[in-house]
């Protein structure tokens, strides 16, 4: 399922905030609780790469995520390159 790192900014109040979900959906505003904000950007967090030991692990967010993106380990690779070069070429089932 998509992840996403949404980011806000309140027309009422003008203070920002994000929010991790599996949409680009409206949220409140966790400051004075105004409703409907849409996000002003956002970042898929899908399919990330970390360095992990000094291998590079691409992870894919589970498609039975809900309120957590609850990552899958898809490969370990030898260099950021090649982690990048599997996600090109990744196709999920």
């Amino acid at each position: 399922m998509a992840w996403f790192l949404n980011f806000y900014r309140c027309v009422r109040c003008r203070k920002m905030w994000t929010d991790e979900w599996s949409c680009t959906c409206d949220d409140e505003c966790p400051h004075c609780a105004f409703r409907d904000m849409t996000p002003f950007n956002s970042e898929d967090l899908t399919e990330l790469i970390v360095e992990e030991s000094g291998k590079f692990v691409v992870l894919r967010s589970s498609e039975q995520a809900e309120d957590d993106p609850d990552y899958e380990e898809l490969g370990r690779f030898p260099t950021r390159d090649a982690a990048k070069d599997f996600l090109r070429s990744y196709e999920p089932n």
